[in-house]
């Protein structure tokens, strides 16, 4: 950050050459005010520095630009406001001073002054969002008035900018004051409260700007959410890697998961499905406290950006949620917590879980004669490997054919397979997108956006990483009716498991009532058991019905593949990728614009049913 000694006609000379160059300017000013410019767009928040005025500078210092009014030299940021409104207006035909400051400690009114005239609908859907604040905040009870008055500052305070200066120098200015009802009358914050009321007051102002720029300007703006800073605060960046770092210091599912699943199995059929032995757990490589420690070291309560600060509380609420099951692995807490995680399973997921497993059979398996081994199937992942680096010249994965895994997975955005795995051919076209071309995938994406957390994955970003890999298997013709009816089946063990059910009862219930093999029976029970009671394998069909929802009512498919983050997160994924702080999708899969695809596409939108996704 720059450092403007004074503010004489050559330093602010220099300020606007810098911003004539340059598309953004940051530095200091006297009397400890600073000055940050996107100059994109065609308005300046401000705010003038005062003593015993908690909470209120927070309300303008993430905007894209923003002004402190340092404590000297009055009339040379007065100059200053004139010159820089000169030189923007003229190339976007109007420039905006919109002043925050605090009321009277009793006061009990939002105040908007500002040209009523010049301004309606800039200044209307700013009241009008204002005027549901009681609804948003319980214990609150305030009124918002329109004051159309040349006096736009603070009782006693000098004008920024006289009304003919402001006419000359094509600039508009608003005043925004408002009661300090998130401070108490001692000076200090209510924490919570103010970092809610703060959310909510940028958001509404930022719908207000949005008119502004498209009634009165040339300002080129997509949508309001494009109006937050593109440059990110390096608050922003520390926290997103230490988040990340805490995360990938322990492996959750390795953690959760039993080191002697072959023995409980075992001991389970020979027993003729009566016998359940402990389940054994791996040490852990971390201690829980001193995680937890670390976590809350982390200081989310400084990052001013709502989206930001948003995603960032909810991801540290979800490790705290898992350190939390890790050190109670094995116990009834477990299940409590996994619950709490993953929400339960709600009544129509289960209705949805019937449906499918009234409607589907089970199919007897290929026989082995037309199933292809993992070194068949590695050739066909690298063959979508060179699509994507076809795509994208940095692309690079590795497949690893492993004899102590058991399972196919994605770990770190590389694929692994197990030595002795079989598959037919139209399982393992299926399994090539759901493993490549969709956690593979975003996991490389994630990685190409400037916040560790993409590739990793938001808080709740499991969902619709499963929804969309159980999705693409169907774009491929691939989603099985024994694969249906597996996700089914684990919604129907997670309603038995909430509902007070052991093992061999889950099991059973599997096995006897809903017709799966004892393979699948002990399959789906082990997982869902593990930890204790593991929420975690409900995700698939739930992921699914939310991204059939999504498409159905006219979602977009693509950007859901830009990184991993949860349906939830939609809004905000927009929201960041408008203001530029994200990219849009870098690699994509081979389905995702094939003739196919678009057809299935609108099926889905016409209604189509679980059931009737299987493959013929």
């Amino acid at each position: 950050m720059q450092e403007i000694p004074d503010l004489s006609e050559n330093s602010i000379q220099q300020i606007l050459t810098i911003l004539e160059k340059e598309k953004e300017i940051s530095c200091n000013l006297p009397g400890k005010g600073v000055l940050h410019i996107e100059k994109e767009l065609p308005y300046l928040v401000i705010y003038r520095k005062k003593s015993n005025d908690k909470g209120t500078k927070r309300f303008v210092t993430n905007e894209s630009s923003y002004l402190i009014i340092g404590t000297e030299d009055f009339a040379g940021y007065q100059n200053l406001l004139y010159k820089i409104s000169d030189q923007l207006s003229a190339e976007m035909e109007s420039y905006l001073l919109f002043e925050i400051y605090s009321g009277k400690h009793d006061s009990a009114k939002i105040k908007i002054k500002g040209p009523a005239q010049r301004l309606p609908s800039a200044l209307d859907t700013l009241k009008e969002d204002f005027l549901k604040i009681n609804k948003q905040f319980t214990g609150i009870y305030l009124d918002t008035e329109i004051i159309d008055t040349p006096n736009r500052q603070a009782e006693g305070e000098l004008s920024l900018m006289e009304v003919e200066d402001a006419k000359s120098c094509g600039a508009v200015v608003v005043g925004l004051e408002i009661p300090p009802v998130y401070r108490t009358e001692e000076n200090h914050l209510y924490p919570v409260f103010f970092r809610n009321f703060k959310d909510y007051l940028i958001r509404a102002i930022h719908r207000s700007f949005f008119e502004f720029i498209r009634v009165q300007t040339s300002g080129g703006v997509a949508s309001f959410n494009a109006l937050g800073r593109k440059y990110l605060k390096q608050i922003v960046f520390d926290i997103d890697k230490q988040l990340a770092d805490i995360e990938r210091s322990y492996q959750f599912l390795w953690l959760v998961s039993p080191a002697n699943i072959y023995d409980i199995k075992k001991e389970f059929f020979d027993s003729k499905y009566q016998n359940v032995i402990d389940y054994h757990y791996r040490l852990l490589p971390v201690d829980p406290d001193v995680l937890k420690r670390k976590l809350y070291n982390l200081k989310i309560e400084d990052i001013d950006d709502p989206a930001m600060s948003f995603l960032f509380r909810e991801k540290r609420e979800e490790l705290d949620m898992q350190i939390t099951m890790l050190n109670e692995r094995g116990t009834q807490n477990f299940k409590y917590d996994s619950i709490r995680l993953y929400k339960g399973v709600e009544r129509s997921l289960c209705e949805e879980a019937r449906n499918i497993l009234n409607k589907v059979e089970e199919k007897t398996e290929t026989q082995e004669d037309h199933l292809i081994d993992s070194k068949a199937f590695s050739s066909l992942a690298r063959k979508e490997f060179d699509y994507y680096h076809e795509q994208d010249e940095n692309f690079k994965c590795k497949v690893h054919i492993r004899k102590d895994v058991n399972i196919m997975m994605v770990s770190h955005g590389e694929l692994y397979v197990p030595a002795d795995y079989k598959m037919s051919r139209v399982e393992a076209d299926a399994l090539i997108q759901h493993e490549v071309g969709t956690h593979v995938l975003t996991y490389y994406n994630g990685s190409n956006q400037p916040l560790h957390q993409m590739s990793i994955g938001l808080a709740d970003y499991d969902p619709l990483q499963e929804g969309l890999a159980v999705m693409s298997e169907f774009m491929v013709d691939g989603l099985t009716a024994n694969r249906l009816r597996i996700l089914a089946g684990r919604v129907i063990a997670g309603e038995a498991l909430m509902e007070g059910g052991n093992f061999q009862e889950i099991f059973r219930l599997l096995k006897q009532t809903y017709n799966f093999s004892a393979e699948r029976s002990f399959n789906i029970t082990s997982r869902i058991m593990q930890g204790g009671g593991f929420m975690k394998d409900i995700i698939y069909l739930k992921g699914l019905v939310l991204l059939k929802e999504h498409l159905k009512n006219g979602g977009d498919y693509e950007p859901l593949l830009a990184g991993k983050y949860g349906i939830k997160h939609t809004g905000i994924i927009k929201e960041l990728t408008d203001r530029k702080v994200l990219n849009p999708v870098q690699v994509k899969p081979s389905y995702l614009h094939s003739e196919k695809m678009y057809e299935k596409l609108e099926l889905i939108r016409q209604g189509l049913s679980l059931p009737q996704m299987v493959c013929k």
